[in-house]
C-alpha cells in the first residue's frame, strides 16, 4: 500500500500564493509519477499539474505560468507552488501517485482545501 499525505492548503486572498506538499510512503514502485488534481463543488476532478514518466511536466491551461510542480525524489515528495491565485482556483486539491508495477494503479491523498477570496 501507498500512503499520500498532503499539506499546505488554506485560505488566501486573490493574488496570493500557497505551496502544497505531498509526501508518499509505503510500497512505492520504482516507476511512478506524481501529480496534483483538483475538484470544485459539483465539478469533476481535473488535472492541475503532473510529471510524466519521461520526466516532463503537464499543466492545465488555466494554471500555466502561475503554478509550478516540483519534486524531491529522495523524499518521495511532490510540491505545487501556486502564485497569482484566483477565486476560480478554489477547490479541494488531491495528490496523485500513479504506480507502474505489475499493473498500473492510482493512489490518492485525502485532499486539502484551497480557498481564494476575492
Amino acid at each position: 500500500q501507498v500512503q499520500l499525505v498532503e499539506s499546505g492548503g488554506g485560505l488566501v486572498q486573490a493574488g496570493g500564493s500557497l505551496r502544497l506538499s505531498c509526501a508518499a510512503s509505503g510500497s512505492i514502485a520504482s516507476i511512478n509519477v506524481m501529480g496534483w488534481y483538483r475538484q470544485a463543488p459539483g465539478k469533476q476532478r481535473d488535472l492541475v499539474a503532473a510529471f510524466t514518466i519521461g520526466g516532463s511536466t503537464n499543466y492545465a491551461d488555466s494554471v500555466k505560468g502561475r503554478f509550478t510542480i516540483s519534486r524531491d525524489n529522495p523524499k518521495n515528495t511532490v510540491y505545487l507552488q501556486m502564485n497569482s491565485l484566483k477565486p476560480e482556483d478554489s477547490a479541494v486539491y488531491y495528490c496523485n501517485l500513479r504506480s507502474y508495477g505489475s499493473y498500473v494503479r492510482d493512489y490518492w491523498g485525502q485532499g486539502t482545501q484551497v480557498t481564494v477570496s476575492s
